[in-house]
């Protein structure tokens, strides 16, 4: 079974290896930077005790938290396991104060979060740097 651990700073290298898995490239910025600002962070950990899940709850300091970056390794896919995170984040969310939890994400995934309990909303998102980190106009 997988174990789930709140707040554990994983080291920067076990982190950036899950990334490359899980989403082709390296993770942008200092990991430890942005988790000592979230509300909360969830890894996940095989019995091998490698990182294979995460997500990051970001906050607004007050009523609002956000679902950031739900990343499970492809080898840990269709066990439930990004279910399992995004569940407990949410727990933990609500268990720290915030009311309302919010996600951003691509029309294939719509499903995945409806059955987290999501509902889905008009948002919208504007683009502030293109991939190479320069401002866009």
């Amino acid at each position: 079974m997988t174990e789930l651990r709140i707040d554990p700073f994983p080291p920067a290298d076990a982190f950036a290896r899950l990334w490359e898995a899980a989403w082709g490239g390296p993770p942008r910025g200092d990991i430890a930077a942005v988790l000592r600002r979230s509300l909360g962070h969830l890894c996940a950990y095989d019995d091998s005790r490698a990182l294979v899940g995460f997500v990051n709850v970001a906050t607004d300091g007050g009523v609002h938290a956000f679902l950031l970056d739900p990343t499970v390794h492809p080898d840990h896919r269709r066990e439930g396991l990004g279910t399992r995170l995004v569940k407990e984040a949410a727990r933990l969310a609500g268990e720290r104060g915030a009311e309302w939890l919010h996600v951003d994400y691509e029309p294939h995934l719509e499903g995945f979060y409806a059955g987290c309990g999501f509902k889905p909303t008009k948002a919208g998102l504007m683009r502030l740097r293109d991939d190479e980190g320069s401002a866009t106009p």
